[in-house]
């Protein structure tokens, strides 16, 4: 078949979004259109059509929803950053990563994570990153205060003279 005359209608697309989102493999979701089909020879698209959809327009979804959640994590800072906790977990993982993260506390008394990472140490250098990437996400607000556990942390925070 060739290329031109291949497309994706409406309702494929919206069963291939819901099988992706299911868990359901391109290869599986192609072969449930083929037999409803009476056959892949029925089909006006092949099976690289529906990779290439999940490649193309479901994956780009999952980027515009992760811009979308930063913009609910800037404005939760904005409103409620003045403290924020930050804290690691170790080892939660079988590749034994450290998960940083920064949480703060809304006017519900709810906590709110505004940003996390996993990080292959606890070095100054590691949580140096991760400050400042966070920061950046943060459109570079500092918060007032910091309430961490970690040595290396306050040791971060010193050095750059936030938080006092």
């Amino acid at each position: 078949m060739l290329k031109q005359h291949r497309e994706l209608s409406m309702s494929v697309r919206r069963t291939i979004e819901n099988n992706e989102e299911a868990g359901i493999r391109p290869s599986k979701t192609y072969q449930s259109f083929a037999a409803a089909a009476g056959g892949h020879r029925e089909l006006n698209f092949i099976e690289k059509d529906v990779r290439n959809y999940i490649t193309r327009e479901v994956r780009n979804i999952s980027e515009q929803e992760d811009a979308k959640e930063f913009r609910k994590s800037r404005a939760a800072f904005e409103y409620f950053g003045d403290v924020i906790s930050s804290d690691t977990t170790h080892n939660i993982n079988r590749y034994n990563l450290v998960c940083g993260s920064f949480v703060e506390v809304n006017h519900h008394g709810q906590s709110t994570l505004l940003g996390c990472s996993l990080m292959k140490n606890e070095e100054i250098e590691s949580f140096k990153w991760l400050f400042q990437c966070w920061l950046r996400c943060m459109g570079g607000n500092t918060p007032k205060g910091i309430l961490t556990d970690q040595c290396v942390m306050r040791e971060l925070l010193r050095g750059l003279e936030i938080c006092g």
